[in-house]
């Protein structure tokens, strides 16, 4: 059975309903897999001069050590040093001239790998979100990683932040349960493109990419 499409007036309220609570560095787990799936049902906060914005975490890609397909596989740069960071920390680029992707670090300090942030279901600020994103439908505000960058506002200041500290923008946990989690293979990519590292939320309607690989 498919999860019912929410409402603007509803999409909000189970983060009304119960308080966030800021997700600590040692709940985190190291590897770079587990701490994809660990994401999924967390919520990403966003505190901007006009207000908060947030959504909860409904997809995710693990880029992990070695992966040929990440960022950190040639080694650090100056570009992409906030991926050797410790884990729990803001990676942010820009793709395609076009988006900005928002990443959440893993493993220890030094080493590069990390977790792609790929779909929210829009929580506060959806209003805003709207505006952000020229007045898109409830379901595609942030169901892709360039829309997500773009409805939460997030660009290169965000880059090397880190989310387990009191901050403008930080990971959070709340007492709504989380449904079963799916794999898949990760999307858009040329390279290690067999490997089953993104996790979703089954049943979510917030969950990006074709229909096949969201069931």
């Amino acid at each position: 059975m498919h999860q019912k499409v929410p409402d603007k007036e509803t999409a909000g309220e189970t983060i009304h309903a119960c308080c966030l609570r800021r997700l600590r560095r040692t709940e985190l787990p190291v590897d770079t897999v587990e701490l994809a799936q660990y994401l999924i049902g967390k919520v990403v906060v966003h505190e901007t001069d006009d207000g908060r914005l947030s959504g909860r975490i409904v997809e995710t890609e693990a880029y992990p050590v070695g992966d040929s397909a990440g960022h950190a596989f040639r080694g650090e740069t100056r570009r992409n040093a906030s991926l050797f960071l410790e884990r729990g920390h803001a990676y942010v680029y820009f793709a395609y001239g076009t988006s900005f992707m928002l990443n959440v670090t893993s493993e220890a300090v030094g080493v590069g790998a990390g977790v792609l942030l790929r779909a929210l279901e829009p929580l506060e600020g959806i209003d805003r979100m709207q505006r952000f994103r020229g007045g898109a439908g409830l379901l595609d505000l942030a169901r892709g990683p360039g829309r997500l960058a773009q409805a939460m506002q997030i660009d290169f200041t965000q880059d090397g932040l880190d989310l387990c500290a009191v901050g403008p923008l930080w990971l959070a946990t709340s007492r709504r349960k989380t449904a079963a989690v799916g794999k898949s293979i990760r999307i858009g990519l040329t390279r290690n493109v067999d490997s089953k590292l993104r996790f979703y939320e089954q049943d979510n309607p917030y969950v990006s990419g074709p229909k096949r690989l969201r069931e």
